[in-house]
């Protein structure tokens, strides 16, 4: 059936949010993503409220053969949160959050962000392991794995997810945890969104800080110093107490505050520290960063950990071209450090910049095969980003990134963190998951046998 003659009408009867066509006045809108390089056009935008819509939308979508594509917060580095001529199922009307700060949990909506999750849990002094960024979507960045700032002391944000609502592809809702529906439960953790649609999440939350306050912040280096600091770095990072966790990155200082104006556009080597552990041991376990080298800033301060998530949402606003592409490192070797310090130095925009994130500590000590995210051995999870406002710089990002990545990449572990990869194929999603692929296209096989859920970072159904 030609998606253009569809009539949406059934659908917007059988839901209470919204349904957005290419004749409405808010279609633009509706369609965006984070990254404005993807510009696509979905047949239709159906923003849901309830898991109801939910259901209604995969069922409608199944009897007019229409593809599906699902977005929670908008980030995927593809923007696989819209397709050409697709129902989008728009889960930025599941919202609720509720904390239960006796029991340590909170329950979360497929639509929230990680700055309304962190505004519920750390009042309370609790936080659960998410990302970089509050302005990302829990649902994206959870089913992906989830590496954040917590990651060294309480693991990965799957390692925290107690239980999930589950829309499958047959319009039948299921919960998936431990108890029940084990293999579901086992997939959508690390396994994208090849199974259904996540509409709620219960996670666990864990003190942090002193009351949720948290020491953090950046530390800067001269880009001629990158080298030396990328050495240190790498033999001091797993050594250091769980609860002091920091990325490494490429960067140009952004011209604003809180950076000197003396440093603004200039390039440079920055680790960005969070510790979260009591603040009567800081100055100690602390003192080998501060000590460390001839910093540009030492810009470490006490703050809520809510505060420190969003610390970086205003640099990256949506409606930024971004190009992506990433790999895991189990170390980061003097052949890598050459090629950063290469590439590094022809950073082409403001915004494009390299990070190295650790995965080591707790969620190293999580078995390789006890969820569907595979690289737990210890290391980085590499990301190279070309970003820019101007849609006339794309080409300039894109290349940049494109040879970063062909050099570095010999240096990697083999796959990526699939929250971090473009439209790669099926051999790089495959790499991404390394033992635990064939697992996946046999779970696959059982919730999803028609591939109904394909756009993503597909696991094809076995036998397909």
């Amino acid at each position: 059936m030609a998606k253009s003659t569809i009539d949406f009408g059934e659908l917007r009867a059988s839901t209470k949010g919204p349904v957005v066509t290419p004749t409405d006045a808010a279609y633009d809108e509706a369609r965006a993503v984070y990254n404005a390089m993807i510009d696509r056009r979905p047949a239709a935008v159906a923003t849901c409220t309830t898991v109801t819509d939910v259901v209604a939308c995969v069922r409608f979508a199944s009897a007019h053969s229409l593809e599906v594509a699902v977005r929670g917060g908008g980030h995927n580095a593809g923007g696989l949160g819209v397709w050409d001529d697709a129902l989008v199922i728009d889960l930025s009307g599941l919202r609720d959050v509720s904390v239960d700060p006796t029991g340590h949990t909170v329950q979360v909506g497929g639509g929230c962000t990680w700055a309304e999750v962190d505004g519920a849990t750390v009042p309370h002094g609790m936080a659960t392991p998410s990302g970089f960024l509050s302005s990302t979507g829990v649902g994206g960045l959870t089913l992906g794995g989830g590496i954040g700032y917590l990651t060294r002391r309480f693991g990965l944000t799957i390692d925290n997810l107690v239980s999930a609502e589950v829309v499958l592809a047959d319009g039948s809702v299921v919960t998936a945890s431990s108890q029940s529906q084990s293999d579901l439960y086992w997939a959508i953790r690390g396994g994208g969104g090849n199974f259904g649609v996540v509409t709620s999440f219960r996670f666990t939350c864990h003190d942090i800080g002193e009351k949720g306050t948290i020491i953090g912040g950046p530390v800067l280096y001269d880009f001629a110093d990158t080298a030396s600091v990328m050495r240190w770095y790498r033999e001091l990072l797993p050594a250091l107490p769980e609860e002091l966790s920091g990325w490494i990155a490429l960067i140009t200082v952004p011209p604003a505050p809180p950076f000197p104006e003396e440093l603004w556009g200039q390039k440079a080597c920055a680790i960005v520290w969070c510790y979260t552990g009591a603040h009567a041991k800081a100055d100690q376990i602390l003192a080998p960063i501060r000590e460390f080298g001839s910093p540009l800033l030492i810009g470490l301060g006490e703050m809520p950990f809510s505060a420190f998530q969003g610390a970086f949402d205003a640099l990256y606003p949506a409606g930024l071209q971004w190009y992506w592409r990433a790999d895991f490192f189990r170390e980061i070797s003097d052949a890598a450090i050459d090629v950063h310090v290469k590439y590094g130095s022809k950073l082409p925009t403001g915004h494009s910049t390299m990070h190295l994130y650790p995965i080591d500590g707790a969620a190293a000590r999580v078995a390789d095969d006890a969820t569907a995210f595979a690289y737990r051995e210890g290391g980085w999870a590499g990301v190279i980003v070309g970003v820019d406002p101007d849609p006339q710089n794309a080409k300039l990002i894109t290349d940049w990134a494109k040879q970063y990545w062909k050099a570095l990449h010999p240096t990697s572990a083999g796959g990526a963190y699939v929250n971090f990869m473009m439209d790669e194929g099926e051999d790089r999603v495959r790499a991404s998951y390394l033992g635990n692929y064939d697992r996946l296209s046999q779970i696959k096989s059982r919730f999803d046998p028609d591939n109904f859920f394909h756009v993503n970072q597909n696991i094809a159904p076995a036998g397909r």
